[in-house]
C-alpha cells in the first residue's frame, strides 16, 4: 500500500463490467484504482510499470484467460494478491487457481459493493475471501473428485465411456478401440457398476458432472 491507499488494478475483457467496477470502488477513501484493461495481457506488461496492491481479473478472456494472468502475475509479481472474478465458480476452475495461482480469494460478479468492499479489505490485510456459492462449488468439485478416485476408472473406460456419449454401438467402438466387441461388453459392465448408474443417459449425466467428458 501506498499512502494509506490500497492501490487496484482491474482486468475484464468488458468495459461495461470495468466501469461498473470503478463506480463500484473508487468514492473508497482505502481504494485506489490504479489501472483498468479489457486485455490480460497488456495487464500482465502495465504491472511492470506499476505499483499494485491488488488485481481484480475476470476469468474468461480471450487474449489470455484469467487463470493463465493470475498464474504469470503469482510468478512475475508475487506481492501481488489476486481476486477473481466471474459470471459462475466452477470448482475445478477455482481449485486450479488456488493451487497453481494462489489466488487470495474468488467472487461471483452478482456480488454487491459491500461485500467487494469487505473482500478486497481482507485480503489486503492477508486474508482470503471467496463467496459462499463459490465455497459450494469447491465442496461440490471436491467431492466429486473423491468419487471418481472411489470408482477407480480406468483411462480406457474413460476413452469408452465418451464414446458411448457419441452414440457408438459396441462394435464402432471395438473398431475404433482395436479391441474386440466381447472386451467392450466387459468394460461397459464394469464401468455401470463403478459408476452406480443403469443406463446410458445416467451414465452420461454423471460423466458430465465429473467431468470426465467435456460438455460441447
Amino acid at each position: 500500500m501506498k499512502n494509506g491507499k490500497i492501490n487496484i488494478a482491474v482486468t475484464d475483457d468488458h468495459q461495461i463490467v470495468i466501469d461498473g467496477i470503478k463506480s463500484l470502488l473508487e468514492d473508497h477513501p482505502c481504494f485506489k484504482i490504479v489501472y483498468c484493461s479489457t486485455s490480460a495481457r497488456q495487464m500482465l506488461q502495465q504491472l511492470q510499470q506499476l505499483q499494485v496492491d491488488i488485481l481484480l481479473t475476470d476469468i474468461m478472456m480471450p487474449d489470455m484467460n484469467g487463470q493463465q494472468l493470475a498464474k504469470e502475475v503469482r510468478k512475475q509479481f508475487p506481492h501481488i494478491k489476486i481476486l477473481a472474478l466471474s459470471m459462475s465458480g466452477q470448482g475445478d476452475i477455482v481449485n486450479e487457481m488456488i493451487n497453481d495461482a494462489d489466488i487470495a480469494g474468488y467472487v461471483l460478479k452478482n456480488i454487491g459493493k459491500e461485500d467487494l468492499t469487505n473482500a478486497i479489505l481482507k485480503i489486503a490485510k492477508g486474508g482470503i475471501y471467496f463467496s459462499e456459492e463459490v465455497l459450494d462449488e469447491l465442496t461440490r468439485f471436491s467431492n466429486m473428485r473423491k468419487q471418481n478416485e472411489e470408482a477407480h476408472l480406468t483411462q480406457r473406460e474413460v476413452e469408452i465411456i465418451g464414446l458411448i456419449e457419441k452414440e457408438l454401438s459396441n462394435k464402432e467402438i471395438a473398431d475404433s478401440l482395436f479391441i474386440s466387441e466381447r472386451t467392450v461388453e466387459t468394460h461397459r459392465k464394469n464401468i455401470f457398476r463403478k459408476t452406480k448408474t443403469s443406463t446410458v443417459i445416467g451414465l452420461v449425466k454423471y460423466a458430465y458432472e465429473h467431468k470426465l467428458i467435456a460438455v460441447n
